[in-house]
């Protein structure tokens, strides 16, 4: 009989340990490994969920200004660390309230469930803080584009998206660090 047991439990071990090691590299995939934030795919998900359940939800687009200049000028050890201060000041804003991703290069998203709980002009003022690095304090600035879902035609990410990456080239049209507001 212990033989029997153990021709059973041998294979749904291996199945349950084979399930751990793909649902683990699953979840990798969805997180950016250098600032640990969502990718776009994870992000996009949790995002239009928010979209659905909070009408006042709002969808930021932030890039960081400058963000060349400070890789080459500095090491991208120092882009690094920009990109990783830029992503924790973003996730610390969003807190409970709402989600934080990384789309790639120096551009993030982030959507919240009511923009005006989640108070912008802090979230602009952590983004344009310096970042201390290796013994330097370094220049950090971003600009933030954000869309009011309330201001769509029908609550739709990809349209919220297109309306934070307009508002964001508009805050960076003047002169950047800052943010704007879609209209």
């Amino acid at each position: 009989m212990d033989l029997q047991i153990a021709a059973v439990l041998l294979p749904l071990l291996g199945w349950a340990v084979h399930g751990s090691v793909l649902a683990h590299r699953l979840a990798s995939a969805r997180r950016d490994p250098l600032t640990g934030l969502h990718t776009r795919a994870g992000w996009t998900a949790r995002a239009e969920h928010c979209i659905r359940r909070h009408p006042t939800a709002a969808v930021l687009l932030i890039d960081l200004d400058h963000f060349k200049t400070l890789n080459d000028t500095h090491g991208h050890a120092a882009g690094d660390a920009a990109l990783a201060a830029t992503a924790d000041r973003l996730r610390t804003w969003c807190g409970r309230h709402g989600t934080a991703g990384r789309l790639g290069g120096d551009e993030f998203v982030a959507v919240v469930q009511d923009l005006t709980a989640a108070n912008l002009d802090v979230l602009t003022a952590a983004l344009n803080r310096p970042l201390h690095h290796s013994g330097r304090s370094l220049p950090l600035a971003a600009s933030v584009g954000v869309c009011r879902v309330t201001e769509l035609p029908v609550p739709l990410l990809t349209d919220a998206l297109a309306a934070a990456d307009a508002a964001m080239y508009a805050a960076k049209g003047r002169g950047r660090r800052g943010s704007r507001l879609s209209h």
